[in-house]
């Protein structure tokens, strides 16, 4: 069995072919980053080149892919890009893969507006077919006509097939093939009810026992999937052209590198919330180097900073307890250095941050606020705004709070708008050439100096 993939995917890259799958759902919670885990696990494990990809600004399914396919995931946003260079990217990013894995968002149709910003939008601007995934734990043949609509609601969208979640026993599942040839959709499998192929907690951060703990998740999700999905049918059938540009053909915005310009990235257990394609669009502006405000004592030189939102509230004592990087970022903000700090780094730069404990844990003390994880309350949602005459875009996703002392306060540089173009309370803070606030920006089309340096 394993020989006919191989075989059969080498003659489909000859003729310029590959497969392609963006895996949708019926609704949220069907299942989707399960299945997606467990195929680019187990075409891993057949010794295929994977590539995954993320619909929507999620940070933690591509770190889940990653771990999974063993290739970094890539984020495809229709909010923060533009069709062509969603197409960009996926052609850059894909061309010497032997497989693309796209996983969706919400359901297959959730968008911001209707479907705009959804998996079926994503699905179309990439003319790649959806793989359908449904939750049958409480249905049997009445998903004929769930999948018959999902088929037939967007003909532009094209519904190739159908994998079931939550399937309680073979018999089950045969009332389901049966809906399935009713709908007029291949059905290529399931995967069984298992308590042991559950998604372990989405906030475990990158620990090495996370690590490890989604990296047996992942081997025991392939372990079902090669046991109940037909791998190979499935991927002859989602097998399409694959469209390789040239690179001065695609819309991916490049740089010209400036080597004394050096770049320095936060990149530890606390701080890891980046998008692949802002990363390399750094790497293009100059030299980029890594620390890490958990282990290192002190800044490298560097004449940009970044630090990425990620999970302080869980490292608190250990980051306040780093007095010398403390010391190290406050003096190179106070001497005029340029830094952009999103969601979590916007928190380490405030006076401090009260964790779950309910204690104060000092921090880089330059915005005069305090960040707190009392009282924790979800804030979502996409945000644009205008600074010094361009349009900057991102997306909200927190459930910590800023407590702000108003006799020192300092005031928003911008107004943010939602998906809808209304009004947002969130705010964009700036102290000398420091950039701080909770939106976390995607600048693959943009060059983010201008942000710093207008």
């Amino acid at each position: 069995m394993y020989y006919f993939c191989f075989l059969e995917t080498d003659r489909l890259m000859e003729q310029k072919t590959k497969p392609q799958i963006v895996i949708g759902a019926a609704s949220s919670n069907s299942g989707k980053t399960t299945l997606t885990m467990g195929l680019l696990r187990a075409l891993r494990e057949r010794g295929l080149y994977t590539q995954p990809f993320k619909c929507g600004p999620d940070y933690i399914d591509p770190k889940y892919h990653t771990l999974a396919a063993g290739h970094t995931s890539v984020n495809l946003d229709s909010w923060f890009s533009s069709p062509e260079h969603i197409r960009a990217l996926y052609q850059h990013y894909g061309k010497e893969a032997d497989v693309l894995v796209t996983e969706g968002v919400m359901g297959l149709f959730d968008g911001y507006r209707k479907m705009q910003g959804s998996s079926a939008e994503i699905a179309q601007i990439l003319k790649v077919p959806v793989l359908l995934i449904v939750n049958a734990r409480s249905t049997a043949y009445s998903a004929a006509p769930l999948i018959y609509g999902f088929k037939h609601f967007y003909p532009e969208i094209n519904v190739a097939g159908v994998i079931f979640n939550q399937i309680a026993s073979e018999s089950h599942f045969n009332y389901l093939l049966q809906a399935c040839e009713d709908a007029g959709v291949p059905c290529f499998g399931y995967l069984p009810r298992l308590k042991e192929i559950e998604l372990p907690s989405r906030h475990l951060g990158l620990t090495l026992e996370s690590k490890y703990l989604f990296d047996k998740f992942s081997l025991r999700i392939a372990e079902e999937v090669e046991k109940h999905i037909d791998l190979d049918s499935l991927l002859t059938h989602y097998s399409i052209s694959f469209e390789d540009k040239k690179p001065e053909d695609s819309k991916i915005a490049i740089t010209k590198r400036d080597e004394d310009f050096k770049i320095a990235i936060a990149q530890d257990e606390a701080f890891n919330f980046t998008y692949r394609k802002n990363l390399e669009q750094l790497q293009s502006l100059g030299k980029v180097s890594y620390f890490s405000p958990l282990s290192d004592s002190q800044l490298p030189e560097a004449d940009f900073i970044y630090l990425p939102g990620g999970y302080p509230e869980f490292y608190l004592s250990q980051l306040s307890e780093n007095h010398s990087m403390l010391q190290s970022i406050r003096q190179y903000i106070e001497n005029d250095g340029k830094l952009l700090a999103e969601c979590g780094g916007m928190m380490y730069l405030c006076r401090s941050i009260t964790g779950m404990d309910g204690k104060d844990y000092p921090m880089v003390n330059i915005l005069p606020f305090r960040a707190t994880m009392e009282n924790m309350k979800l804030h979502l949602g996409y945000r644009s705004f205008v600074y010094a005459g361009q349009t900057f875009k991102g997306h909200e996703f927190h459930y910590s709070s800023i407590i702000e002392d108003t006799k020192d306060s300092i005031p928003s540089i911008v107004q943010q708008y939602n998906a809808k173009e209304e009004k947002v309370n969130t705010p964009l803070y700036r102290y000398k050439n420091t950039i701080a606030g909770y939106t976390h920006l995607y600048w693959g089309e943009t060059n983010i100096l201008d942000l710093i340096e207008n």
